[in-house]
């Protein structure tokens, strides 16, 4: 089966987003065809979380688990650690009070 490619994935998921109203964008560009990808939720009030996506080693899916969650600063602190050995990474930033992340909708993981 044919992976998608990293950006086509992030184009994807930011029209999803701009659909539903959620304001989101790319804080770093990874490697167009391979990167990972990160989704930081950041809510506005000084808090936040960062997504990661993993392989569920019991069922091989991939679902979207925490990077790392609590003061922004906190959050960000560890996507730069992350950034610093995988350059390739992509970050995208997602902006929503409510914490809305579209991340376990069908089709994202």
């Amino acid at each position: 089966m044919a992976r998608l490619t990293a950006e086509f994935w992030v184009q994807a998921y930011l029209t999803r987003l701009r659909l539903a109203d959620i304001p989101a964008f790319v804080v770093a560009r990874g490697d167009a065809t391979a990167g990972a990808v990160l989704v930081k939720c950041n809510t506005l009030d000084g808090q936040a979380v960062a997504f990661q996506r993993r392989t569920d080693l019991m069922t091989g899916t991939a679902v979207w688990m925490d990077l790392s969650r609590g003061p922004e600063a906190e959050v960000d602190a560890a996507i730069t650690r992350q950034r610093s050995f995988d350059p390739d990474l992509w970050v995208i930033e997602v902006e929503d009070r409510a914490g809305r992340h579209l991340l376990d909708e069908p089709g994202l993981a």
